[in-house]
């Protein structure tokens, strides 16, 4: 079975050549293409694509469930893992072992690769997608999902996030499987206090339609109270030890120990 590897990617030429580079010069046995889905870049994402020899598509109204079923379409293997540009495999084995889960299981829909604790957790103590499709379904950055079960259940468009996981659980539904694989992979990304305002309307939005994790005007409340809390705290705290590290240099410069 032969892999397709999809990159989302927006104005990420630096942290797209990283993981074009990973891909290509640790991984090439493994990968039959790989194509950037391209929202609009304004840098040289481009040029950084052609570089590395990927193909490069453009979208232009970009959705997390539309690009997700662009990448889809753009594959032309059984097997696509999908990537976030800031996002790159770890694992000297990471594209095996999702190939070796899909050779072994006719009706796996798709893998949920490991990234963070909660991932490792959930997959050591061997806690299934149907249980905690949130913890155990797909994450679409170090993920792998079938073209073939994708065919019959595309992605949801009308989603403002949580594609990923509206997917698991409606094809779980639907009686295919979704399964955790020991392929390790990174995700480095630090976001703007814009970008995590974006993230944070969608979260909310997709809790509520998927999780039905319903908002009141008590918890809105209790959300401001709890972050001008931590504000202070912090503040206080980032001072104290500020005031400490001051006072220990004044005492270090009347009484310097000898040197080595």
């Amino acid at each position: 079975m032969m892999v397709s590897v999809v990159i989302r990617n927006k104005n990420q030429a630096d942290v797209l050549s990283f993981l074009l580079k990973n891909l290509t010069g640790r991984y090439s046995d493994d990968i039959d293409e790989i194509i950037v889905i391209d929202n609009l870049s304004t840098d040289s994402s481009k040029k950084v694509t052609e570089k590395f020899g990927a193909r490069f598509v453009t979208i232009k109204n970009f959705s997390f469930g539309g690009s997700a079923n662009v990448c889809a379409k753009e594959a032309k293997n059984p097997i696509i893992v999908i990537f976030s540009a800031h996002s790159y495999p770890v694992s000297h084995d990471f594209f095996k072992l999702i190939k070796t889960k899909f050779q072994e299981n006719s009706n796996l829909a798709g893998l949920r690769c490991l990234h963070q604790p909660n991932d490792y957790k959930n997959y050591i103590n061997n806690i299934p997608a149907r249980q905690d499709p949130n913890k155990s379904g797909l994450i679409f950055s170090g993920a792998a999902f079938s073209r073939t079960v994708w065919e019959q259940h595309p992605f949801r468009e009308d989603v403002p996030t949580f594609e990923d996981k509206e997917w698991t659980v409606r094809v779980l539904k639907a009686g295919y499987d979704i399964d955790f694989v020991p392929s390790i992979f990174a995700y480095d990304i630090k976001r703007s206090y814009k970008q995590l305002f974006f993230r944070f309307k969608n979260d909310v939005a997709g809790n509520y339609q998927l999780w039905h994790q319903d908002i009141s005007f008590w918890n809105a409340l209790k959300g401001l109270i709890g972050s001008v809390f931590k504000i202070l705290k912090s503040f206080l705290i980032e001072l104290w030890y500020a005031l400490l590290r001051f006072i220990f240099l004044i005492k270090f410069i009347c009484n310097k120990p000898n040197k080595f």
